[in-house]
């Protein structure tokens, strides 16, 4: 009878350390995530192997899995830096980036769990004060912006390349110069785009005189072939037409051939 009670403690013994062990082992990897896994006596951070996927995974009770998001992730950052003739600019800008899969050990391995703070913060910020310094403020607020963009993008990515870390874009969302800057340029701007107004007047301007000058050429040209093919025969054939058709009229009465001046005849009316 006395051995039962001592049965039911070291079953119940057994069964809370397994419980413990059970759920020391066993790993849950969400949506969107992948886990590095730590081989406490087994060399450490696994690196030659794909990391462990979403679902469900049962690990010895000693090792440990980091886990990551491996879905594309934002970073925003608002800078202070100077252009090419070292006035103050503020750019607001975002990265989009995510770990590289495969790699996601030697991510864990070389610069850990805050990697955005170790290497992809200061990247960003060392693109964007190396290609804003070859600007100038005038440049930067109006036809620069898409260059600069892609400029940082290129000069971030190739930092980040050899860090396991896969940069998909960089977004300039504002830059913002001085007042005193901002409202000068703007002035600038304004009086370029007034004079190009005037200019595209006077071209337009001097488009039409050209047109009506051509027409007028044209009409003169014309009127000066007419007149040296008329001769006078022609002329007083135009003319005997041009009474036979009106003695037709019913106002018409009598018609006299070559009565006229240069033979031309004479219409006799009722009156």
């Amino acid at each position: 009878m006395e051995k039962l009670p001592k049965l039911g403690i070291f079953s119940i013994v057994i069964i809370i350390v397994l419980v413990i062990v059970l759920a020391k082992s066993a790993v849950t990897v969400g949506s969107g995530e992948a886990g590095v896994l730590y081989k406490t006596f087994g060399g450490g951070v696994v690196t030659d192997e794909p990391p462990l996927g979403e679902g469900f995974h049962v690990v010895a009770p000693w090792n440990k899995v980091i886990i990551y998001e491996v879905r594309q992730q934002e970073v925003f950052e608002q800078l202070k830096v100077l252009s090419s003739n070292g006035l103050e600019i503020q750019i607001d800008a975002s990265a989009w980036y995510l770990p590289v899969y495969n790699d996601l050990g030697n991510l864990h391995q070389s610069l850990g769990e805050n990697y955005l703070q170790r290497v992809i913060q200061p990247a960003i910020r060392s693109a964007a004060r190396s290609v804003v310094g070859r600007y100038t403020p005038e440049q930067l607020y109006s036809s620069k912006r898409d260059v600069i963009q892609e400029e940082i993008f290129e000069e971030t990515k190739k930092i980040l390349d050899n860090q396991y870390v896969q940069l998909n874009e960089v977004l300039v969302r504002d830059v913002t110069l001085p007042n005193t800057i901002k409202d000068a340029i703007e002035r600038k701007l304004k009086q370029e785009q007034e004079s190009l107004e005037y200019e595209f007047r006077l071209v337009t301007a001097a488009k039409e005189a050209e047109k009506v000058i051509i027409e007028a050429q044209g009409k003169a040209d014309a009127n000066r072939i007419l007149s040296a093919s008329l001769t006078d025969k022609i002329l007083q054939d135009k003319g005997i037409d041009a009474t036979l058709k009106l003695a037709e009229s019913p106002n018409s009465k009598v018609v006299i051939v070559g009565g006229g001046d240069s033979g031309l005849p004479i219409i006799l009316g009722n009156n």
